[in-house]
């Protein structure tokens, strides 16, 4: 998603929240190891993973929910990992949503700020500002168990911003709406905590959740964050194997450098070689693995011309034979899975443009693929 504002944590301005070398240690286990993490004021970062890399304990520490081993947490300046969490100016919004289920929306919103002693003029005020932000002030006498889970979620995030927190965690925000409403629901929260401007940490392992809603995400893996930067930063140049692997669908080639220049390398695997038209760093006769994304790649079942390569540098290059083994249509999209001579398996996705298309590609075709050295990630770690 293109947000409105993507800020990140460079230049001059002091990170709104810094964390710094944080542990979190149960027993002889690191659950979170050594993490430093600046997030700029107004930003929404996610913490993406899959369960148990430590992304949930890291946002209960912000919470203050658990205790660091080590390490500090700043605030807006100010280190909170001794504060309490009702000391802290931050608020959590859990998965399950947490609604009280006897009271109304308009309770439930009202509740933080009734046991805040905020005065009566003033928690009228700001709920009905709350409720109208998030879109649901005729539903404000409704008991939860009368809304929609999106409304639900809505009234949740309205509790949320009510005390109007420096800090905003999401736990797993969108986890127990259905995937179309999750969607939708998606680009409302953006909006709304755009609007708002408060900081947001949000933990999900929903990697399409991360790269609609986060101005940067960091990816974790057993306690570390392993990456961080912008949606299509990740996404495009991932820093290493589990990124790529993790991050959408990806093939993968295992390989070994061959011919190491500034301006190009050429990798051998066991389906083909691969010209790589940048430099890496690396060394001749290293191994490596060459990633490359389905929907770089093309597949038809005649010869590759020379003229839908991307120079004739690379003619005989990034191209392999193999029989479709099996596909996909998904409306959109079909995605073909080639089993290539060479024996791996690779995923290649053809966008269906026209409503009734030409392709006759089925199981059992002999096609060729192939994919330009521009498009090629070479991972050496």
């Amino acid at each position: 998603m293109a947000h409105k504002d993507s800020k990140g944590s460079g230049g001059d301005v002091a990170p709104f929240l810094q964390i710094k070398r944080i542990v979190k240690k149960f027993d002889d286990v690191f659950a979170v190891d050594e993490v430093s993490l600046d997030i700029a004021q107004g930003e929404i970062f996610a913490l993406l993973g899959s369960s148990g890399c430590g992304k949930s304990t890291l946002l209960r520490m912000l919470a203050g929910f658990e205790a660091p081993t080590s390490g500090q947490i700043l605030l807006a300046g100010q280190d909170i990992v001794g504060l309490a969490p009702y000391e802290r100016p931050i608020n959590m919004m859990f998965q399950s949503y947490a609604l009280f289920p006897h009271l109304t929306v308009w309770d439930n919103v009202a509740f933080g700020l009734h046991r805040e002693g905020m005065p009566k003029n003033q928690i009228e005020e700001r709920v009905t500002q709350m409720l109208d932000l998030v879109q649901l002030k005729p539903y404000s006498k409704r008991k939860p168990h009368q809304l929609s889970g999106g409304q639900q979620q809505r009234v949740a995030l309205a509790r949320s911003l009510a005390k109007r927190p420096k800090l905003l965690l999401l736990d797993e925000p969108l986890g127990a709406l259905d995937a179309k409403l999750r969607q939708r629901t998606q680009l409302e929260l953006v909006d709304i905590i755009e609007q708002v401007g408060v900081t947001c940490v949000m933990v999900t392992h929903d990697q399409e959740e991360a790269m609609t809603m986060a101005t940067r995400i960091g990816v974790m893996s057993e306690g570390k964050i392993l990456q961080i930067g912008q949606p299509a930063e990740i996404y495009e140049t991932p820093n290493c194997l589990f990124v790529a692997d993790f991050i959408g669908t990806v093939n993968i080639f295992k390989g070994q450098v061959e011919v190491d220049e500034p301006d190009h390398v050429v990798i051998a695997s066991a389906d083909c070689k691969h010209y790589v038209s940048h430099g890496i760093t690396g060394t001749q006769g290293m191994g490596v693995h060459v990633a490359v994304r389905p929907e770089k790649m093309s597949i038809q079942t005649e010869t590759v011309q020379d003229a839908d390569r991307e120079s004739p540098a690379e003619v005989g290059f990034n191209q392999a034979q193999g029989v479709i083994e099996d596909l996909a249509y998904l409306g959109s999209l079909t995605t073909y899975h080639v089993r290539l001579d060479g024996g791996s398996v690779v995923k290649v996705t053809h966008t269906n443009a026209a409503r009734h298309g030409s392709s006759a590609m089925t199981w059992g075709d002999r096609v060729y693929v192939w994919w330009c050295g521009s498009d090629v990630v070479v991972l050496t770690r």
